[in-house]
């Protein structure tokens, strides 16, 4: 291994940590006061340390944020490209070592892989959202390989999670029609699930046919 792939990964540095736990402070400070309504199931059902996929639906531009705020460890996300472009949230996705992924673009995906594989070999959270896309209500994206090549090359857990009330919150512009734009009233509800060993799976698609059907029974 040479010594650009073995070094600690951004995301997993002090600077990291630290801007971290001041968002995530910021964000609790909310959800007490219930600005947004967030309720939080099976949190303790990632593990304290070692590495962990946390992999989730994606209905909303505010998934990443709610998810990202109910951990209690630090974790980096595999994001759109888009977001570092951004004012203030590019700035905030650069200090954070999240993962910049091109959509269609395989050599931006092949480089997203390996990032995301040093963030396991240093024993980090990772968060991936297997659509690739956000995904409107009554319709259906197939889940991309990777989370599934991931876990079995790497044999971590992957924490199936699902997300519900973000696309309530926070609509896509399509789909708006002519309610708000923000809509804080809306229950957000993020709902971890048990461990999945992939250890279990000897084929990717068997592996993520299994993981969308724990999200879909995680969002009833």
């Amino acid at each position: 291994m040479n010594e650009r792939a073995d070094r600690r990964p951004k995301g997993l540095g002090k600077r990291a940590w630290l801007t971290t736990q001041f968002v995530r402070r910021i964000l609790r400070t909310l959800a007490w006061s219930n600005f947004v309504h967030v309720t939080v199931i099976g949190r303790e059902r990632v593990p304290a340390s070692g590495p962990v996929i946390v992999a989730s639906n994606h209905i909303s531009m505010l998934d990443a944020v709610f998810l990202w705020g109910a951990l209690r460890r630090r974790a980096i996300a595999l994001a759109m490209a888009e977001l570092w472009t951004w004012p203030v949230v590019g700035w905030l996705v650069r200090r954070l070592g999240h993962i910049p992924v091109v959509r269609r673009d395989n050599g931006s995906g092949q480089s997203a892989m390996a990032q995301a594989e040093q963030i396991l070999r240093h024993g980090g959270v990772l968060i991936i959202y297997p659509e690739g896309r956000l995904v409107a209500a009554g319709e259906s994206e197939p889940y991309k390989p990777g989370v599934a090549k991931l876990a079995l090359a790497s044999g971590v857990p992957i924490i199936p999670v699902g997300t519900t009330g973000t696309d309530l919150v926070l609509p896509m512009r399509r789909n708006r029609g002519s309610g708000p734009a923000f809509d804080r009233r809306q229950e957000v509800t993020i709902h971890f699930g048990a461990p999945i060993d992939p250890t279990g799976f000897d084929d990717p698609e068997k592996l993520l046919d299994h993981l969308r059907r724990r999200i879909e029974e995680l969002r009833v």
